[in-house]
């Protein structure tokens, strides 16, 4: 099918999910090129390739990759956060620790007061803190394990300097999970036999020929593309053009289940099935309840390749656990669904060839655990696992997954650990009973409450007592939840480091901040297609490093040679080396498949293209011989009911998928009666996570009032007296903020959305205070999704929303610190 680039750009402006840049911009750069002074130099990122025009030492303007036919308009945004007034300039070190060290007044934290301080002065701070944590306290005392999206390139990845380097001093407490998929990625493997949120889905091509339902459950496809893990090559977007013109002419049909209107569905123009927030479970459930009584179940399927079915069946059918019977009846009751609708809901299922496809956000909430296992009973009882264009995937919304894949070597990293044991200064690896690897969403935990033990995912951890904490490239102040619990475990750390180029809200709670530079400041090389395998894109360095600014290659090598371990920390080889040395292994791992020419020749050229990909089925051998090609659950089978998980004795997680109430929710659930809206903090439209939010002009085309928008449904604001437009003050018990309020009906009553990754700006650093710019973490709720994962439940939360009145703070967000001389 022959789609053109433009026709795909006018079809998203017309449903009004804009958000890619037009052939114009496009055709407008391509002519500045041969008129404009200055040279042009390739480079990537998470919002894809690019060439920028480099002219007096500055960076003049950016144009699309040529490669790259579905370009976001984030790119827009790049020339700011390289000259964003946030940028960390110099080292600086918070006031009242540069007086008293780690005796400082840690209720000062926050507070914003820094004082400059040469590179030798906080390398030697921060060797010393090291020094003095590991030698007072002990392993178990320092935390390096939490890592986040890391700006692009493989020589220059923040995390593996940070971890490297610090391994390479001693042993410190790390980190498992993420915050992105944590519930998902560890349930999966007991249910299907791997994460399934990070693996290869069945290719779009496959899934456009067979296909004829499409569930998106949760799965904003045309918002979340935008952005990838490497750098970015947007070719997603051409199957989803013809995917629109499928659902067009009645081939596909697409059915978007959320509790809103999507950017995907309106671009789509496909239907939406609502559903009540976090209720996703007892719809499953009444769909699973249909699909036995019916006897439109898959009876061989569950048979050959699945394990436990006999054990769930009795609790949908009220014979087992509540001896509640899961009816469709039962289920409109609680997820707002009318229950002949559930039924012809399944029907549809079971008619044709159907493939779900779940976002992330539903695995998000207490008992995220729940909705993804019972999304894969769902599709097992379907028996379309291994077909294509029918069975489930968890990915297909990120990194261009479902792309087919060129199978071509990507290159490798900057080495993340020691070389050998010899390389650690610190040798001491007692944790004292503690644990040295924790979730990665209860350190906050560990902080508050040391010594106390939960469960995760079998084993029993003990939370250990921390005293110092380092970042690199990682903003937790935007990723964790309630941010007020947050100051009150930051005043109980000695010492916090955060190595960044912008003041985010983690650097202004630091005590050492240490200014590394943009990615565009430095030379590098990444992935081009991170499932793809497109090709490989040189990242030229466009600037020199601004003000003071390292790379984290050269940071890390400071401290490292504090210790005497800077020759072995960069193997004796610079910035350069290292990258032609990733390149050359590339190229040699590629040999005889995928000739790419000569360092030189390819650094002149920008890229490496291998082409268009093959299809995959996900799921295939498995369906073909599931003995041979056994999945990696314990039984090598589909496992619906989990004997493992079950011997573990969880109240909250148990041998099969249930329904389980949340702590907080809307629509007539617990705590709806004082706080009636729920709060989505979903994945940007306009940014990544908190990436850009920091680049001033970009962030001026979304913003209300200086704010981030609030988008909430008409009935509610008018309820409140409040106007498109107006400032809003939403709150709960764990917190306040402002924000700007768009109306719209695209969110059903009782339903609001505030985009996570805003960046948090509280009037003062007293627990409580005002976030002035809309940082949904103000509010949301700090506890694990079960006894199983331990993971972020963020969007198990709900607010009451009000318009503001009086006159309104300054935002505090964004900017420097104030200079203490």
């Amino acid at each position: 099918m022959t789609i053109s680039r433009r026709s795909f750009l006018k079809g998203i402006a017309a449903t009004s999910a804009a958000g890619l840049i037009g052939p114009s911009l496009l055709q407008q750069a391509v002519a500045a090129a041969s008129e404009s002074p200055g040279q042009w130099q390739v480079s990537g990122s998470h919002w894809g390739a690019f060439r920028a025009r480099v002219y007096a030492g500055k960076v003049q303007e950016i144009k699309p990759f040529e490669a790259d036919s579905y370009p976001t308009e984030m790119l827009k945004g790049i020339k700011g956060i390289i000259y964003s007034p946030s940028r960390i300039r110099y080292p600086m070190v918070r006031y009242d620790w540069f007086l008293k060290r780690h005796q400082s007044d840690t209720k000062q934290r926050g507070d914003n007061r820094f004082i400059r301080v040469t590179w030798d002065q906080a390398i030697d701070m921060f060797y010393q803190e090291l020094e003095r944590v590991q030698t007072q306290y002990g392993p178990w005392a320092l935390h390096t394990g939490q890592t986040g999206w890391r700006q692009t390139g493989q020589v220059h990845s923040c995390g593996n300097h940070m971890e490297r380097a610090i391994a390479m001093h001693g042993y410190s407490v790390k980190k498992v999970g993420d915050y992105s998929t944590g519930a998902g990625q560890t349930i999966m493997p007991y249910v299907l036999g791997s994460t399934e949120v990070y693996a290869q889905g069945t290719s779009w091509p496959l899934i456009l020929k067979h296909s004829k339902t499409i569930v998106l459950w949760g799965s904003d496809l045309v918002k979340n593309l935008q952005v990838g893990w490497n750098c970015e090559t947007h070719e997603a977007y051409e199957y989803l053009e013809q995917l629109k013109e499928k659902v067009a002419k009645k081939q596909i049909r697409v059915i978007s289940v959320d509790p809103v209107r999507t950017k995907t569905q309106k671009y789509l123009n496909c239907e939406q099935q609502y559903v009540n927030p976090q209720t996703d479970v007892p719809f499953m459930l009444g769909i699973a309840h249909t699909l036995y009584s019916e006897k439109l179940h898959d009876e061989n399927f569950l048979k050959t390749y699945a394990l436990g079915f006999e054990d769930f069946i009795p609790y949908v059918m009220g014979k087992s656990k509540d001896k509640v019977e899961k009816t469709p009846e039962w289920a409109e009751s609680i997820c707002g669904i009318a229950a002949d609708d559930i039924r012809e809901f399944a029907r549809l299922l079971a008619k044709q060839r159907t493939q779900i496809i779940f976002g992330w956000c539903v695995q998000r909430q207490q008992h995220g655990e729940q909705p993804y296992w019972m999304g894969a009973v769902i599709a097992a009882m379907l028996g379309q696992i291994g077909l294509p264009g029918g069975g489930i995937s968890y990915a297909h919304h990120y990194s261009s997954i479902g792309v087919p894949s060129t199978g071509a070597a990507g290159p490798g990293g900057f080495p993340r650990n020691p070389d050998n044991p010899d390389d650690r200064i610190h040798k001491n690896n007692d944790f004292k009973g503690y644990s040295s690897t924790i979730p990665v969403a209860r350190w906050v935990d560990a902080i508050i409450e040391p010594g106390k033990k939960i469960n995760a995912n079998g084993a029993t951890i003990t939370l250990p007592d921390l005293k110092m904490m380092v970042f690199s490239g990682c903003n937790p102040w935007h990723h964790h939840q309630d941010r007020n619990r947050m100051k009150q475990a930051f005043q109980k750390l000695e010492t916090v480091v955060s190595v960044d180029f912008t003041w985010t809200a983690t650097c202004r709670f630091a005590d050492i901040v240490l200014p590394a530079c943009t990615q565009w400041e430095r030379n590098d090389i990444d992935l081009y297609g991170s499932y793809s395998s497109r090709g490989i894109i040189a990242m030229h360095k466009l600037v020199d490093p601004l003000f003071q600014s390292k790379t984290d290659f050269d940071i890390f090598t400071l401290l490292a040679k504090r210790f005497g371990k800077d020759k072995a920390y960069t193997q004796g080889k610079g910035e350069m080396e290292w990258v032609k040395q990733l390149y050359d292994e590339c190229a040699q791992a590629n040999k005889g498949k995928f000739e790419m020419p000569d360092f030189a020749t390819f650094w002149q050229q920008g890229w490496v293209d291998f082409g268009k990909g093959e299809n995959w089925t996900r799921q295939a051998d498995f369906r073909e011989d599931p003995e041979i090609n056994a999945l990696g659950t314990p039984s090598g089978f589909i496992e619906i009911f989990s004997r493992k998980i079950d011997r573990y004795g969880y109240d909250d997680c148990q041998g099969h998928p249930m329904w389980f109430e949340k702590a907080e929710r809307s629509h007539g659930g617990p705590g709806s009666d004082k706080h009636p809206i729920w709060l989505q903090s979903c994945h940007p439209d306009k940014r990544l996570h908190s990436q850009m939010c920091d680049s001033e002009a970009f962030r001026a085309t979304y913003t209300v009032q200086g704010r981030e928008p609030l988008y909430m449904n008409p009935k509610d604001a008018a309820q409140r007296g409040i106007k498109d437009g107006d400032l809003v003050r939403v709150f709960n018990q764990r917190g306040q903020l402002l924000a700007g309020a768009v109306v719209s009906d695209d969110y059903a009553p009782g339903v609001a959305r505030l985009q996570e990754g805003a960046w948090y700006g509280p009037e003062s650093e007293a627990i409580g205070a005002l976030d002035t710019y809309g940082d949904p973490n103000t509010l949301t709720m700090d506890i694990g999704t079960s006894q199983l994962a331990q993971a972020t439940s963020a969007n198990t939360c709900l607010v009451e929303i009000e318009k503001y009145q009086g006159d309104a703070p300054a935002v505090t967000a964004f900017g420097g610190p104030v200079e203490i001389s």
